[in-house]
């Protein structure tokens, strides 16, 4: 599963973006991957470890759900 979103382009500064995805790790968990930044800047990357993808889809929710509450817009979504 992946989203990516974004915030509104504004006349002042590039947009912001926050990208969320899940990737199977060799430890038989799924991480989760949180990327965000600016627009055409290096952006900060986090990973998160979790043991069942049900929890990691959970995490996953609520992350897109806190940053949809500052602003941001869904602008991609793929999988389930």
């Amino acid at each position: 599963m992946r989203i990516y979103l974004q915030t509104p382009p504004t006349s002042e500064a590039a947009p912001r973006y926050y990208h969320l995805f899940l990737q199977k790790d060799l430890l038989d968990g799924w991480s989760l991957v949180r990327e965000s930044g600016q627009q055409g800047k290096s952006g900060r990357v986090s990973k998160k470890h979790y043991a069942a993808r049900d929890e990691a889809v959970d995490a996953l929710i609520r992350a897109r759900d806190a940053q949809l509450k500052r602003g941001y817009r869904v602008v991609f979504v793929k999988g389930d």
